[in-house]
């Protein structure tokens, strides 16, 4: 009788987990689909939505394009082939989903922009992302108190740099810094010895580091060889560590030639090891486990037919609709807080940046 009544128990217990399964399949898949593994901070924004999704209860389906633009497509085509829910998308090229997210709507799939907006389609329900003008206004901040220009020093040498032209967020960097840097630069406080400024001009396309290498080297051979730099605003990680190989194959950062102050964004390890180093000033420290969890809220809303929560209804028109948005804040991160914002959090242990 022991035996049949543990027997039953266990049965039991089994008819429950399985039940709970059941529930949790009940949710549906969400297709996530991000652009690349070659910057760091996609391979966590992946892991923390595989992460968040499977704890609300529902599948995850994570593809990562290799920053290929017809990849990415086909991954998602794929996606609401196979019936996601939701489709949460941080897309390579931000102006090449209109037709695949006409047909996703079409099947009653609900599209969520992922950190980079999706431009010149009707069919984006909504976007979680950093206010990313204010990550432009840290950064140049982050020049202006190295520098001292609030205090009046000056004049120093400055060469800007920008972020891919295809991913709309980079605008809003360059906006955001030249908000802050631009009175200094009219003032005669900031000089730009190369001339070089706009986003047509100073663009990093796919936010390549080797390019960002590139044009560093160029700029030092023709605008440098009398002068010296004394800061460059790199709008992330990726491009600041191409930059300081530039500049430190020229000499700087030793033989008494100071390194530029250089901004940065991610609060990737190379880039936080390179500010604890002294060879880069600044970076902005997203946190991608709170845009995770903004981003499941989002889906869990949009699933549950409830008024799904935004702080922000104007600022983002696609070309087709104002996309309701979610801004997270941004943190910027200096030698002085890298303990408290990075490791204190636990997004990083102590041993990973040493």
């Amino acid at each position: 009788m022991k035996i049949l009544k543990t027997l039953l128990v266990a049965a039991s217990l089994g008819a429950i987990a399985l039940a709970s399964a059941a529930s949790a399949q009940d949710k549906g898949t969400v297709g996530v689909s991000m652009p690349d593994k070659s910057v760091a901070r996609w391979i966590a924004d992946g892991a923390n939505m595989v992460k968040t999704l499977k704890d609300k209860g529902y599948a995850a389906d994570l593809q990562y394009a290799e920053d290929d633009v017809s990849t990415q497509l086909s991954q998602i085509e794929n996606m609401v082939t196979k019936g996601a829910k939701v489709l949460v998308i941080a897309p390579v090229d931000g102006t090449t989903m209109t037709d695949i997210l006409k047909r996703a709507h079409a099947d009653g799939i609900k599209v969520i922009a992922y950190d980079r907006l999706i431009r010149n389609s009707p069919d984006v329900d909504y976007y979680a992302t950093f206010d990313n003008f204010q990550v432009g206004v840290y950064q140049a901040n982050s020049i202006v108190d190295a520098l001292g220009l609030k205090d009046g020093k000056g004049p120093f040498n400055i060469e800007l740099f920008g972020g891919s032209p295809d991913d709309n967020n980079a605008y809003f960097f360059y906006d955001g810094a030249m908000s802050v840097l631009k009175p200094y630069i009219d003032q005669g406080k900031l000089v730009i010895p190369s001339g070089q400024t706009g986003m047509n001009t100073v663009g990093t396309l796919r936010w390549d580091a080797s390019t960002a290498q590139s044009r560093m080297d160029n700029l030092l051979s023709a605008h440098y060889t009398d002068k010296t730099v004394d800061a460059v605003l790199a709008p992330n990680d990726v491009l600041a560590i191409g930059i300081i190989s530039s500049l430190k194959g020229v000499g700087y950062g030793s033989g008494g030639k100071k390194m530029p102050v250089i901004t940065g964004q991610d609060a990737e390890l190379p880039s936080v090891k390179a500010i604890l180093a002294g060879d880069q000033t600044s970076t902005i420290f997203k946190d991608t486990r709170d845009l995770a969890k903004v981003t499941v809220d989002m889906v869990d809303a949009m699933a549950a037919g409830k008024e799904v929560t935004v702080n922000d209804t104007k600022t983002y028109n696609n070309g087709e609709k104002i996309v309701p948005a979610e801004l997270l804040k941004p943190i910027l991160v200096t030698k002085d807080n890298v303990q408290k914002v990075l490791i204190d959090s636990g997004y990083y242990k102590a041993d990973q940046i040493k």
